[in-house]
């Protein structure tokens, strides 16, 4: 029996809207449900509109709050046992869902994540497997003292693990997901890779990390200060 998997798309103002949400309704396996979460947008919102009727296609507006709190607004309404979080500026490729949900069931993950290509904005390949791969275990959790190694639209996560681990941090407008992971891998649960390149991660002008690379970079150094310690403590007992 296929996993059911929700995906979570959270919309704001983006011109793109309707390329991500054809690539999820165009899997090899069906998600079981598509939840678009408009968080507070004032453009481009038609671009959603003939995608409405679609019976597995869930529309639910809020006010602006940003993608961490966009996101937990998709997780607490998802009924699915997995849930995808997909940029509604990125695409999933066809066997997306199909493929990361069998590596997930066959070796019982809560969390995974994939390689990706980097697309532009007329949707063309710029590079292939463009994520960072690692020797080793030690190697890997190494990488998070330094920065988030793990793109957030490349991941799949069941919903258990935020039972276990809470959901994500509201008040982290740019490192929610690089916290969400941290914390993950603090409770034994790292996200573990599918090396195949399954979603295309978009670079374009107005994406958020070119508009807003000075806070960006703020918050990504106070984070990895609240996690430092403790992360250098797990790597320490592994023998790292």
């Amino acid at each position: 029996m296929n996993a059911k998997v929700s995906v979570i798309i959270p919309f704001y103002n983006c011109p793109y809207i309707d390329q991500a949400l054809q690539s999820a309704l165009s899997q090899s396996q069906a998600p079981y449900e598509i939840i678009v979460v408009n968080d507070g947008s004032t453009l481009h919102s038609d671009r959603i509109a003939p995608y409405l009727s679609h019976p597995h296609i869930h529309y639910l507006g809020k006010a602006n709050g940003g993608t961490a709190s966009a996101l937990n607004h998709g997780i607490l309404n998802a009924t699915g046992d997995y849930v995808a979080w997909l940029s509604s500026d990125d695409v999933f490729y066809h066997d997306k869902i199909r493929n990361q949900a069998l590596f997930m069931e066959h070796n019982r993950l809560l969390i995974s994540c994939t390689n990706f290509n980097y697309i532009n904005a007329a949707s063309q390949l710029v590079q292939l497997n463009a994520g960072a791969v690692f020797d080793n275990h030690l190697d890997y959790l190494r990488c998070f003292l330094q920065g988030n190694p793990v793109n957030g639209c490349t991941v799949m996560i069941k919903n258990e693990l935020f039972g276990a681990i809470g959901l994500f941090n509201e008040s982290l407008p740019f490192t929610h997901d690089y916290d969400l992971w941290l914390r993950a891998v603090l409770n034994g649960y790292p996200p573990v890779m599918l090396n195949q390149a399954l979603t295309g991660y978009r670079r374009h002008e107005g994406m958020g990390t070119i508009r807003h690379h000075r806070q960006i970079m703020a918050e990504v150094s106070a984070t990895k200060e609240r996690y430092s310690a403790p992360l250098r403590r797990l790597i320490a007992s592994l023998g790292g």
